[in-house]
């Protein structure tokens, strides 16, 4: 099975049935040990399942090449985790990662023409040279084409090593610029709860926002910003607290800086309240990777008769477990002290005997969000800039006081000014 059983670090790539079938076939081609029916049998169910994925992930090209590119940078283990970030490590697990990139580049190098000769097989072209469906939107479902296209160039790359040497110097640089398996290569992440407890999932369609399509707020972005550039740089940051109106770009602001310092390791994994359960097992996987992870909490906010923050706070700030370095927490919410307030909290009849410690309870949720940044609701002008800008970044051609004028009879009808006011705006112009 071209010494896969050898593999030591990438061992796992022989419970792959693809890698495994075809391993099978590179290694027993001129040993004449099959029938040849069987071999292609086993040629053709490989192929099979090898366009399913292609299809559904938009490779296209020589086939196994982008297979094994694929399967190299999805692996997680003891090297591509040591590598991932901070690039080329030293001692005993650097060469038995280069006795396993040995075997790999054998494999990689084979050439299928010699299959039509030993198996009389005749369609190994459908295997090496394939053509997508289209080649521009494939794979949008399960991949993202900038991730797409970072294995096509990949496969090339070890395409043109000359020795297992470069091999191995061709993965370690994509273990270092984007690092290894679903948390290499995606910015985003949901978490899901499964039998098997918490996972991570990947977000494959996160939108291409920066904060310079949010207009205005200059002073809020930079100290988000600030405090986001500090976390990536490994330099002291703080949990972070966007609150303020709805509408007013909060929510945008957080994938913008997922975009902005993905290529810097930052990691962005959204979770719900209902979800704080798992939020110590999702801390748990992600502690010790090369990244940097913030755990983004969106619409954060509680009734006064809900308890979970409670278990927050313990886990941002109180608990016996530290929370690890490369962690930060970011919050959105419409309310700056995220618990419902009441006056009847504050009323020194209540029933409460220790009335201000009933107030400093609710309030101290908030208190562990070291930086706190409000959005306000634009005012006339500020929204009428807002409007204006979206206009001319969606090519709305229309006389600008007439534009504004037919701007806030809508807002009046649709829950007043702000940023998202002012798109769902533009999105009815576009759309008339």
């Amino acid at each position: 099975m071209g010494n896969i059983h050898k593999l030591i670090l990438y061992k796992d790539f022989g419970s792959n049935h693809i890698f495994r079938g075809i391993a099978w076939l590179i290694g027993h081609h001129a040993l004449n040990a099959p029938e040849k029916e069987d071999m292609a049998t086993q040629y053709y169910s490989c192929l099979h399942d090898l366009i399913e994925l292609s299809e559904s992930h938009g490779f296209y090209g020589n086939l196994w090449h982008t297979f094994l590119a694929y399967l190299l940078v999805n692996n997680e283990n003891a090297y591509s985790r040591a590598c991932e970030i901070r690039g080329e490590v030293k001692g005993t697990i650097s060469q038995i990662a280069l006795h396993d990139f040995s075997i790999l580049k054998n494999l990689f190098d084979f050439d299928f023409t010699v299959l039509e000769e030993t198996a009389g097989i005749t369609d190994t072209a459908f295997l090496t040279d394939y053509k997508a469906s289209s080649e521009e939107s494939g794979g949008k479902k399960l991949f993202h084409i900038r991730i797409r296209d970072r294995i096509l160039e990949l496969a090339a790359q070890l395409n043109a090593a000359a020795d297992a040497q470069a091999f191995a110097q061709a993965v370690t640089a994509f273990y270092r610029d984007f690092g290894a398996g679903k948390l290499g290569l995606h910015k985003a992440f949901r978490v899901a709860h499964t039998k098997e407890g918490a996972q991570i999932i990947p977000v494959t369609n996160i939108a291409h926002v920066t904060l310079d399509d949010l207009v205005g707020y200059e002073t809020a972005k930079k100290k988000l910003l600030a405090n986001t550039e500090a976390f990536v740089n490994g330099r002291q940051a703080n949990n972070c607290l966007l609150f303020g109106d709805a509408g007013t770009g909060k929510s945008t602001s957080i994938k913008a800086i997922a975009n902005q310092y993905y290529a810097k390791g930052l990691r962005m994994i959204e979770l719900y309240k209902h979800q704080f359960e798992d939020l110590h097992a999702v801390i748990s996987q992600i502690k010790n990777r090369n990244y940097k992870f913030i755990i983004y909490m969106d619409d954060l906010s509680f009734e006064d008769f809900e308890v979970e923050y409670k278990y927050l706070k313990a886990i941002i700030e109180g608990g016996l477990e530290k929370k690890p370095e490369n962690v930060l927490i970011y919050a959105t919410s419409n309310r700056r002290h995220l618990i419902r307030e009441k006056f009847s909290d504050k009323a020194q009849l209540d029933d409460d005997l220790h009335n201000n410690d009933t107030v400093q309870e609710k309030l101290s949720l908030a208190a562990r969000f070291g930086v706190q940044i409000y959005f306000g609701a634009p005012d006339k002008k500020e929204f009428s800039q807002i409007v204006t800008t979206l206009a001319a970044q969606h090519g709305v051609v229309m006389d600008e006081q007439e534009l504004l004028l037919e701007a806030n009879k809508w807002e009046l009808g649709h829950g007043g000014r702000s940023g998202r006011t002012a798109q769902q705006f533009i999105n009815y112009l576009l759309g008339k």
